[in-house]
């Protein structure tokens, strides 16, 4: 517990008075100072001026990260016939039917994203109260109801990252590891900050992105000036 606590008064030190930073500035910290031994994932966190409580202001959407997350995700797919085999040549995980849900149903979410063929969707829909609060809905707007499943296997493995706003207007995704290149957690970032700029919604009133900040799994977060982050630097 000393060398845990040692290392994270030095993290401390080492952002303390460090703020509103430019996203290379905030990067190069981050990534410095992730000495966990495993590797961390670097996590975005947007505060967003919108309430996801009014339908006009929901934040949704999907984003390719042109340097992937760094992570293994693992892929259900629910699907019947050619469209199962489809799935399983494509790489996915899990593929089933009923059977999987009766899977789910029983507590085994062994996987990070969900996804279906159309006319599973009223056999997926009776996953609602589970899938739902853990963002894994297949849903027609991120492109996870589709009749397209091998590509849809292969988006989410190759570094598509969701994203949606909570009820605090708060949107947070993993966009890389703390190995990654500097240069590639920056691009990974930019990607991710003119994906939620570009799923505004109508209904979002004044300031739209309020604030933004980046962080490692074991590290303290550092705010990143919300036009370096939005810029092509």
């Amino acid at each position: 517990m000393a060398k845990l606590a040692k290392r994270t008064k030095a993290a401390r030190e080492a952002f303390a008075g460090k703020e509103n930073l430019t996203v290379e500035e905030a990067v190069a910290l981050v990534k410095g100072n992730a000495t966990a031994k495993f590797d961390e994932t670097v996590e975005i966190s947007m505060n967003l001026g919108v309430d996801p409580r009014h339908a006009d202001q929901m934040v949704r959407g999907v984003v390719s990260l042109p340097n992937g997350t760094g992570k293994d995700v693992r892929v259900a797919v629910f699907a019947r016939g050619p469209k199962a085999e489809e799935a399983k040549e494509a790489g996915a995980d899990i593929v089933g039917a009923e059977d999987l849900m009766e899977i789910v149903q029983g507590g085994t979410i062994d996987f990070d994203r969900c996804i279906a063929t159309p006319d599973m969707m009223p056999v997926v829909g009776r996953l609602g109260k589970v899938l739902g609060p853990r963002n894994l809905m297949p849903n027609p707007k991120v492109g996870t109801v589709t009749m397209d499943v091998a590509q849809a296997v292969k988006d989410a493995k190759g570094g598509q990252v969701q994203f949606k706003a909570e009820k605090a207007g708060v949107v947070h995704a993993g966009v890389g590891k703390a190995s990654f290149d500097e240069a590639k957690l920056i691009e990974n970032i930019r990607a991710f900050v003119e994906a939620v700029a570009k799923a505004k919604p109508t209904g979002a009133k004044g300031s739209y992105m309020k604030k933004i900040a980046i962080s490692s799994t074991m590290g303290p977060g550092v705010s990143i000036n919300v036009d370096s982050a939005a810029s092509a630097g």
